[in-house]
């Protein structure tokens, strides 16, 4: 990876710029300004691949000099920390005060705090620790004139202006360029535990609903395909149940809590006598963590679509995708009503094409997005998924913040 040069989708190289400063960013907008050139965020390139092709000439702007913590009050349970920290180091901050950010990130030692906000990447313990909205408390971010905005603050009663965090995490780098961010924590878990069901074909919408039903109450609620658990045993070196599904149910708490929820979780799928149990408690659960969390961008892949859909119809979207002729590796978020395939067969356009049309059949009411794929298939397929009716709030959103069109320009939304 060259750091002076960067391409996007095969757009470029880009030259790259790498900011020492705020106050140094805040020129190198104005200059772009100045110069008519767009400007492309970058912070440790792993997720590059999500979104349109650029529209513009211009510079990619690494990030990662500014990577200080500016405020560290562990009492209170916050953090300040510039955007082009790593999320592993800030991890390890965090431990040496036993606390933690429960946000999984794909490649931790590259990805940085601002690349992970503004694509929203989260993981396996979404489903009892929420996304990156729900940790943000405050946030900076340099806009199309140079100057740098403030929204939140650096304590977590804070209910002054507008709800700024919220919009720009997700955003794709498009409404500015993010310099700071306020965090609030969580202790870290006492224990932790991965339960790893397996399951015939017919008994994964059963197994699921009987899941929701538990009296436990598990942070993470995953399932893969048996060729998405092949690649993990493969990539990973893990022991998995041989199946056709497999499900990581995850536990993390005091160790009390965490062992009458494993207990309680065997007897009530035991009950049933259909499926395969194999328990793994503390450090021999962190393999599975691991290896749920990089999945994501793990398998080399054609195309990766990711389905948004209604909880309740995971199983059938999932029993649907799993019998496509590609033949995709399937990993779900089953309790959030997210699923990630990629598709490693030798995918031509027209293949591609018809199977994002079925899966948007089966996915309704919910859409599908592609956020990998050979970057000459952009523009002829849905990246963002079927249009939806809040998109021309988007394209206003971007027009207010960014008139100018100088951040991402043609890579998130509509073009926008």
């Amino acid at each position: 990876m060259d750091p002076h040069a960067c391409s996007i989708d095969d757009f470029g190289p880009l030259p790259v710029a790498t900011p020492q400063s705020v106050a140094e960013l805040g020129d190198l907008v104005r200059q772009a300004t100045a110069d008519n050139q767009a400007l492309y965020p970058i912070g440790g390139r792993t997720m590059l691949s999500l979104g349109l092709p650029p529209t513009r000439p211009g510079s990619a702007v690494d990030v990662t000099a500014l990577h200080n913590v500016i405020d560290y009050p562990a009492r209170d349970m916050t953090i300040t920390l510039q955007a082009g920290i790593t999320l592993a180091r800030l991890q390890d901050i965090l431990r040496t005060e036993n606390q933690r950010l429960p946000v999984d990130v794909p490649l931790p030692q590259q990805a940085t705090l601002g690349g992970a906000l503004a694509t929203n990447a989260s993981g396996p313990r979404r489903y009892g620790f929420g996304t990156w909205r729900d940790y943000v408390i405050g946030i900076q971010a340099v806009n199309d004139e140079g100057q740098e905005f403030k929204a939140g603050g650096r304590v977590v009663k804070n209910v002054a202006g507008y709800d700024l965090c919220k919009l720009l995490i997700g955003s794709l780098g498009t409404l500015g360029i993010i310099t700071q961010v306020t965090l609030k924590l969580k202790p870290l878990p006492e224990e932790q535990a991965v339960i790893l069901l397996g399951c015939e074909d017919a008994a994964l919408a059963e197994l699921l609903e009987q899941l929701h039903r538990s009296r436990t109450r598990p942070v993470c609620l995953d399932v893969l395909n048996a060729k998405a658990a092949g690649e993990v045993r493969e990539r990973h070196g893990l022991a998995l149940p041989e199946a056709p599904w497999i499900c990581a149910v995850g536990f993390e708490d005091n160790r009390a809590a965490v062992g009458w929820q494993v207990q309680q979780l065997i007897h009530e799928v035991s009950a049933s006598g259909s499926v395969s149990l194999d328990a793994r408690m503390g450090p021999a659960a962190e393999p599975v963590w691991r290896a749920l969390a990089e999945f994501p961008l793990g398998p080399e892949a054609r195309l990766t679509f990711k389905a948004n859909l209604l909880p309740s119809t995971v199983a059938a979207f999932c029993r649907q995708a799993a019998a496509l002729p590609e033949a995709p590796l399937l990993q779900a978020h089953a309790g959030n009503g997210i699923v990630i395939g990629h598709v490693q067969a030798d995918l031509t356009l027209e293949h591609a094409r018809a199977m994002l049309e079925k899966l948007h059949r089966w996915a309704k009411p919910g859409n599908i997005i592609v956020p990998r794929c050979p970057a000459t298939w952009k523009t002829a397929l849905p990246i963002w998924g079927r249009a939806r009716g809040d998109w021309w709030l988007m394209r206003e959103i971007k027009n207010q913040f960014d008139p100018r069109r100088l951040f991402n320009p043609g890579r998130f939304v509509d073009s926008i």
